[in-house]
């Protein structure tokens, strides 16, 4: 999460007393869901305790993981986070954190890679030929629905449509000849 706010360094968000949360940079409160869609975005963030200057970010991090986890979404197993809970005080426990993170880059490193291997899989497919031609279509409907230039005509939303229709034809007899 290190893509940078719109100011320098991350956004300051400070936690008062009363529990609520203020965006500085946005001069508002915000809530959790706030700050869940923030780190989602990949905004770059610090909470701090708005009497005392601390940084509670990390605090406030779990806190929207126990939310989250609170409301179906769990993603943390029973057996991890006991695990997880039975390092600390152990020995280990100063490696737990470097080794979670890396842990985790590694994952997403991989997740990017599935995705970019389904894409380029499907990029030269029929599928990607039928949703292009679907994409094509449906721009080719909300454009007949949109005012160019002022209010189009039911006439040129028409002719549009079908000078669409045709271009779409020919692409299909073209590839029916190249079939046979």
């Amino acid at each position: 999460m290190k893509k940078a706010s719109a100011g320098n360094g991350p956004v300051i968000i400070k936690k008062y007393a009363n529990r609520r949360l203020y965006n500085t940079e946005t001069s508002s409160y915000i809530t959790l869901d706030h700050l869940a869609v923030m780190t989602r975005e990949g905004r770059d963030f610090k909470v701090v305790d708005a009497r005392s200057d601390e940084d509670i970010t990390h605090n406030v991090l779990t806190q929207i993981i126990m939310e989250e986890e609170a409301r179906g979404q769990t993603m943390l197993p029973v057996s991890f986070l006991r695990q997880l809970i039975s390092l600390y005080g152990d020995s280990m426990q100063a490696m737990v954190p470097g080794y979670l993170e890396a842990s985790m880059e590694s994952f997403r490193r991989n997740q990017e890679q599935f995705k970019t291997a389904v894409e380029g899989a499907f990029a030269h497919s029929p599928f990607a030929e039928i949703a292009k031609r679907n994409i094509e279509m449906f721009e080719a409907a909300t454009a007949a629905f949109k005012p160019k230039g002022g209010v189009a005509s039911p006439a040129q939303a028409k002719d549009e449509e079908i000078a669409t229709l045709k271009a779409q034809l020919a692409e299909l007899q073209s590839k029916v000849e190249k079939l046979g």
